[in-house]
């Protein structure tokens, strides 16, 4: 018995002190970093548990975890699935999944379908602005076309020195109510939680303080997510400022929702957190990672 104490206290205390990211994308969606130079990134900034959440796609999982086996920290294999809800695109991490789920990997491709033909209206949307050719320079340097999002043209707006940097793109163009915003169907939270399920993974609201709703419809959507069977909200992330990491975590508390935390990061120096230098949990808070080892 004082050797099992003796363990159980040693695990709790990796839990307490592992440097922990749940969140990030590599090329394989709207990154730019490829798996393995972002598991590099990862270990150099002292990360001890990554996952990769690509963009309704998995296939960076399996080089990802490659790169950690290889570099010695846990792997979780993640995604990030894109749905519509309210009328709005929200966006579901799913943990733990299984990506070799034939069902769960087809149901990830149909989500994806449209994707080109959106990327297409939203650079003849921005041609009507002056703006010309986005599609066809996004297409040359992408993974694949069917990936391509409205980050891309963002850093093509960046690069073509139309805009300062990402943030102003999707404020002058590319935001809800801007001239090339271009409105998605995504598959429905029920649906997501189900896949994700059914691959074995966990379900978490990604960075819900990003949201433009109001707190009646983020309660709505937190109602909803859980009477759905979710589990989880991403507490800390590079999407949240500190103000609003002590608001979910109560959110998160009066729910009953498991915590997690993650950078959000598709490439150096965009966004405000890097790869694995998240800030810890608050306090008083259960980490979606409580039982995993």
């Amino acid at each position: 018995m004082p050797h099992r104490r003796r363990v159980r206290c040693c695990r709790a205390q990796t839990v307490m002190t592992m440097n922990i990211d749940l969140h990030t994308h590599s090329k394989c969606s709207d990154g730019l970093l490829s798996p393995a130079e972002l598991v590099e990134r990862a270990v150099a900034n002292g990360t001890g548990m990554l996952a990769l959440t690509d963009h309704d796609m998995v296939k960076g999982v399996a080089p990802a975890r490659t790169a950690c086996e290889s570099a010695g920290i846990r792997f979780v294999p993640g995604v990030e699935i894109s749905i519509t809800w309210g009328g709005r695109s929200i966006h579901i991490v799913g943990l733990q999944v299984d990506e070799s789920n034939a069902a769960f990997v087809k149901t990830l491709d149909d989500n994806r379908a449209g994707r080109v033909e959106r990327a297409k209206e939203i650079s003849r949307r921005l041609a009507l602005q002056g703006i010309d050719g986005a599609y066809e320079y996004i297409s040359e340097r992408v993974f694949d076309p069917i990936i391509i999002s409205r980050k891309h043209f963002s850093r093509f707006l960046v690069e073509k020195e139309i805009c300062p940097d990402t943030t102003e793109a999707f404020d002058r163009f590319l935001k809800r109510g801007r001239p090339a915003y271009v409105f998605h169907k995504w598959m429905t939270l029920e649906e997501s939680i189900h896949c994700i399920r059914e691959a074995g993974g966990i379900s978490v609201v990604a960075h819900p303080g990003r949201y433009d709703i109001s707190e009646t419809a983020l309660f709505a959507l937190f109602d909803e997510f859980k009477a759905l069977g979710g589990v989880g909200i991403e507490v800390v992330t590079g999407s949240h400022s500190p103000d609003k990491y002590a608001y979910f975590a109560r959110l998160a508390r009066r729910y009953g929702f498991l915590a997690s935390a993650g950078s959000d990061f598709h490439a150096p120096y965009e966004g405000y957190i890097d790869v694995g230098r998240l800030p810890p949990l608050p306090q008083n808070l259960t980490p979606i990672w409580h039982d995993w080892f």
